[in-house]
């Protein structure tokens, strides 16, 4: 690893103030925002007090955590604070502009976070842990890869399985976008014929939106655990990943659209299979 020497901290509390762009941490942090250095330092960039605060209550902290000088003061920062400090994290105090730089937005936060990335295998998912699981295939998207996070999040679902070459799900728009889902949702990555081989190993119904001898959507007959899984923007699935589901389904375009985003049709499908497993 490359990570930058740790800023050594003791006491109830102590930060470092960095003002200049130079700064070989502000440098690291940085390049997170490049997918070539993610992979390389194993490391992701998270920014707003929401999103950290609900990795700290998943049990994730940030190795380095930025805070904007001149922030409003707020309890749940302070607590993060407090917990990066006790873990032996870095906490730096920095001018509005560099932490825009670092996130790349004109507006930013007022707090960021590097977090480690985290062991993305299929071996770390228990299919049993919940009802239903999303799955995308060559998602490329990364607003629609973290909205898919969020969605998982939202019907309940165990997580979100990434099959062939996905968007990177550590990305800053990825992250973004997740609303925080990244750290509350079980995350792997496979490729088709190793997640085929992992499926068929246990219980598990794999459901997919086809228009290839599909049913009505509403009332097929869902079963948990229920992997529900949409294809690329463009493309869609392919045939060959179609005819492998155990369950596939349409649903109506009333209007001239022939077919939903990709995020949006995994959201619809997963609250259907929602209701008949709940009902």
């Amino acid at each position: 690893m490359t990570l930058p020497r740790r800023l050594r901290m003791s006491g109830a509390m102590a930060r470092k103030i960095i003002t200049g762009y130079s700064n070989p941490t502000i440098k690291f942090v940085r390049s997170l925002r490049d997918k070539k250095h993610r992979r390389r330092e194993e490391r992701f960039l998270a920014e707003g007090l929401r999103l950290l605060t609900d990795a700290r209550e998943g049990g994730r902290l940030p190795e380095i955590l930025l805070m904007a000088s001149g922030r409003d003061e707020h309890p749940l920062l302070s607590d993060l604070e407090q917990a990066v400090v006790e873990s032996g994290g870095d906490v730096i105090e920095v001018p509005t502009d560099i932490l825009a730089k670092v996130t790349g937005k004109d507006n930013p936060q007022a707090v960021a976070g590097v977090y480690a990335e985290w062991d993305t295998g299929l071996s770390t998912i228990d299919r049993k842990a919940a009802p239903i699981w999303l799955v995308v295939q060559a998602m490329r998207d990364p607003g629609n890869l973290g909205t898919m996070l969020r969605t998982a999040d939202a019907v309940g679902a165990g997580g979100l399985i990434l099959l062939d070459d996905c968007a990177d799900p550590f990305s800053v728009e990825a992250v973004r976008a997740s609303m925080g889902a990244i750290f509350t949702q079980r995350l792997a990555q496979a490729r088709w014929a190793e997640f085929q081989e992992w499926l068929r190993q246990g219980e598990g119904q794999l459901v997919a939106a086809s228009l290839r001898d599909a049913q009505p959507y509403r009332g097929a007959p869902y079963a948990a655990p229920c992997f529900v899984m949409v294809g690329n923007e463009s493309r869609g699935l392919p045939e060959e990943y179609e005819m492998a589901c155990d369950l596939r389904v349409t649903m109506p375009m009333k209007g001239r659209a022939d077919s939903l985003n990709a995020a949006v049709a995994g959201a619809v499908l997963a609250y259907e299979v929602l209701a008949t497993l709940e009902g």
